[in-house]
């Protein structure tokens, strides 16, 4: 592991959602966080869209860093979509704990939807 791999070791997605819920609070002219969640959940949801295919992109033909920028991209929207929807990022870890005692293929199978 690099030192440009360490230098975020500390930091945790609970952190993150943490700074989305306070950004939340700003004003829209000083928190672009804000700025999104005025905009509606669908808005949200393009956004977070936008960013997954940027990353997908990034990840079929660019290298590391733009990987990693991207990727760090669409955890922070995708934090964002959640917070405007109500959904606490506990709720999703809560989520994948239920799952991670099957295998994907007995998890998917087990879906009604």
């Amino acid at each position: 592991m690099g030192e440009n791999d360490r230098a975020g070791a500390g930091f945790t997605l609970d952190a993150l959602a943490q700074t989305i819920d306070q950004r939340a609070g700003a004003g829209a002219e000083k928190s672009y966080t804000r700025s999104l969640l005025d905009r509606g959940a669908a808005h949200c949801a393009r956004k977070f869209g936008e960013e997954a295919i940027e990353l997908a992109i990034a990840a079929a033909a660019l290298g590391e860093s733009e990987v990693r920028a991207e990727a760090a991209d669409v955890l922070y929207h995708l934090l964002v979509v959640l917070r405007s929807r109500g959904v606490a990022l506990s709720s999703v870890m809560d989520e994948l704990g239920i799952r991670s005692g099957q295998s994907g293929h007995e998890e998917k199978a087990s879906r009604k939807t």
